[in-house]
């Protein structure tokens, strides 16, 4: 008899936050028979273009689906869109703005506030560009609305207190769902564990309330 290799899954946080950030999605994840590792970059001084790079040189050394956080999941898809034969199937983001925050771009206009964007303010205030990549990428949004964004962000419609759920909602998504929790909610929700589980073990989420592709 042999042992097969559990899925590998890396997670990656968002602004602001450290890479201990994922630790109970990781800890959630492995008791359902993933294999988890975290990768931290600095949000602020580093940003985008330095853990870009570092984070190419990861997932070459050995192949893993992705779970994102916020701005994690554009650090995510700018990664494979750069390097599209990265070795990754399948990407779940969590409250990410795919297609440009709101509250970013008000924090960015502000001369007291544009330095706690630091240099991941490019990114957040232009999101990206529809996908078109190899890789499956599902977005699990929430709709609470509890969070320092919505002091800086005028939301249309639902929100988790961050990220409206326009903003996630990028053309050339495999699977997009809204679930009730706050942006920071995201992290510890036996909800979002697991829908993520379902996406990377069969590219969609579970048939709950599922929304399927965006077009």
């Amino acid at each position: 008899m042999t042992d097969a290799v559990p899925p590998r899954v890396l997670l990656i946080h968002g602004l602001w936050m450290p890479r201990l950030s994922m630790h109970w999605l990781a800890r959630r994840l492995r008791e359902l028979g993933f294999e988890t590792e975290l990768f931290g970059y600095p949000t602020i001084a580093g940003g985008p273009e330095a853990a870009l790079p570092v984070l190419a040189m990861r997932l070459r050394r050995r192949p893993a689906h992705i779970l994102a956080h916020s701005l994690g999941g554009l650090v995510t898809l700018s990664a494979l869109e750069r390097e599209p034969d990265l070795p990754v199937a399948r990407v779940v983001c969590l409250g990410s703005p795919l297609r440009g925050s709101a509250a970013a771009e008000t924090l960015a206009g502000q001369s007291w506030s544009a330095p706690y964007l630091g240099r991941s303010a490019r990114l957040l205030r232009s999101g990206c560009q529809p996908w078109r990549g190899p890789a499956s990428i599902g977005m699990v949004a929430g709709r609470t609305p509890m969070g320092l964004g919505r002091y800086f962000g005028r939301f249309n419609g639902e929100n988790d207190g961050t990220v409206a759920v326009d903003e996630t909602r990028l053309a050339g998504l495999a699977d997009h769902i809204v679930i009730p929790t706050s942006h920071t909610g995201l992290l510890f929700s036996p909800d979002a564990v697991a829908l993520a589980a379902g996406f990377f073990r069969d590219g969609r989420f579970p048939a709950r309330g599922s929304a399927g592709p965006i077009e």
